[in-house]
C-alpha cells in the first residue's frame, strides 16, 4: 500500500499527479496520470490526452494516492533517480 511515508520508493507510474510549483510558470496547473518515468522527468498524460513531458527537478508534485484518495505534494528533486534506483535509497521523509 503507497503511504506519504513510503511513496518516494513506490511505483509513481499510474498514479493522478497534478504540478502545483515550479520555476518555469508553463509547468505549473499540469495534471494527469503519470504514464512514464525517467531518471529527469515525468510523462503525464492529461484529460485531453495530450502527453506532457514535466522534468522533475525545480517542480513540485502533487501525487493522489490511489487507496485513500489523499494528497501528498513531493519535491521533484526527492525524486531524481531511475525508478528502480529509488527503492536502493530506503524510505525517506517527505
Amino acid at each position: 500500500m503507497i503511504t506519504p511515508k513510503n511513496l518516494i520508493v513506490h511505483e509513481i507510474i499510474g498514479l493522478k499527479v497534478k504540478v502545483v510549483s515550479s520555476t518555469s510558470k508553463s509547468y505549473i496547473g499540469i495534471s494527469g496520470v503519470v504514464l512514464d518515468e525517467t531518471l529527469n522527468t515525468f510523462v503525464i498524460e492529461t484529460p485531453e490526452r495530450k502527453l506532457k513531458h514535466v522534468p522533475k527537478k525545480n517542480c513540485v508534485f502533487e501525487f493522489t494516492l490511489p487507496d485513500t484518495n489523499q494528497q501528498v505534494r513531493v519535491k521533484g528533486e526527492k525524486l531524481l533517480n531511475l525508478p528502480e534506483n529509488r527503492l536502493k535509497r530506503g524510505i525517506h521523509k517527505i
